[in-house]
């Protein structure tokens, strides 16, 4: 981690705040024992059961045809949970992505449900947040996918949703200012109407006031799986590999060749943002990854090879129908950031203020 992140500060032994969070958040959300962490995911495995008896499933995990998500949809099967497999198609999978999740399913024996979103209109959302010049046009695949595993376990009465989100791989938060308001559906339709966007027809957008519904309401936990179990990501791997066929991506999230191509090059080109970094930083703070093989690996491309970085642009200025004089003229346009469009995160800052204090009354009173 280095000053690229603002708000970066620095001790007196050079450890940076980024890790010290990292391993005050480490030692709340996974216990260091592992016989309580086995108790504890036995007791989470029983709640899932008992909530889905009955029903054709007892959860709902999302799958993208990374590690993560695939592990977290094995392990969840071996366990002897009846997980639906969710997938939101945004039309730009990698193909191994694709045979990954198949490859998987059929292996486990498991229904999948995939959303597919129609091209023109992904495209055209992805033309208004490239035309807007924000920093994170991948809030649109992100609040796509909340909100079909939120519709989902909904429709099937569920109220657990098994997350290959964990402290293991990628515990370190990623600075503010590289990221968005995951769940800001109001930014996502007004930039889309000021640049000349699609109508929200087949992207199933969730918003704060939705997201609020699916957890008071619905009852709905978005749980991180991987953080009940020892997750070390060379041996889940060697294990999906082994048993599934599963081909492995060069680093984390590049499944979808939008988003390797987003992660590895526009954003660090045109916004200076390397999520490699925290990525990396977390595999080095759980002993994954010595420091030296990181910075290593922060020396070269985010690319196992220039001619597939080539590949990848040409693929995306194909796909997009964008020029290469157009590619340039964005990269070299400055950031505009998401509030100077109309936005719901202070809405969404207000009501997590209020979940917090009503959550601390409830322990009060309780204790």
């Amino acid at each position: 981690m280095d000053d690229t992140a603002e708000d970066i500060v620095f001790d007196a032994d050079g450890v940076c705040n980024y890790c010290t969070e990292f391993l005050v958040r480490l030692d709340h959300f996974v216990d260091p024992d592992p016989a309580g962490r086995q108790r504890k995911l036995n007791a989470l495995v029983a709640k899932v059961q008992a909530q889905g008896k009955g029903k054709p499933y007892d959860c709902i995990i999302g799958v993208s045809g990374g590690v993560d998500s695939s592990y977290t949809l094995m392990r969840a099967k071996q366990l002897g949970l009846r997980p639906l497999a969710v997938h939101m198609d945004s039309g730009w999978n990698a193909e191994v992505a694709a045979n990954n999740i198949a490859n998987l399913v059929r292996g486990l024996g498991v229904d999948l449900y995939t959303h597919v979103i129609d091209w023109p209109e992904i495209r055209g959302l992805m033309e208004a947040m490239f035309a807007a010049d924000v920093r994170d046009v991948e809030v649109l695949y992100d609040n796509a996918l909340a909100a079909v595993v939120f519709g989902q376990a909904a429709k099937h009465g569920l109220h657990y949703i098994l997350a290959g989100s964990n402290m293991a791989t990628e515990g370190m938060r990623i600075p503010g200012e590289w990221t968005w308001h995951k769940l800001d559906k109001r930014n996502i339709v007004a930039i889309s109407k000021k640049f000349g966007g699609p109508k929200l027809k087949t992207f199933p957008a969730i918003g704060t006031l939705k997201y609020a519904k699916h957890i008071l309401l619905d009852r709905a936990h978005w749980i991180a799986f991987l953080d009940f179990i020892d997750y070390r990501k060379d041996a889940a791997l060697e294990e999906l590999q082994r048993d599934y066929g599963y081909k492995p991506y060069a680093y984390k999230h590049y499944e979808s060749v939008f988003t390797r191509f987003w992660q590895g090059y526009m954003l660090p080109r045109k916004f200076g943002y390397d999520k490699r970094k925290p990525h990396l930083a977390t595999l080095v703070m759980t002993g994954q990854m010595t420091r030296d093989e990181a910075m290593a690996k922060m020396c070269e491309i985010a690319y196992p090879s220039q001619r597939d970085l080539d590949a990848d642009k040409q693929y995306f200025l194909k796909k997009m129908g964008w020029t290469e004089a157009k590619f340039e003229e964005y990269l070299a346009r400055p950031e505009v950031r998401h509030d100077a469009y109309p936005s719901e995160a202070a809405l969404w800052e207000k009501l997590l203020q209020l979940y917090r204090k009503l959550n601390l009354k409830v322990g009060r009173l309780r204790h």
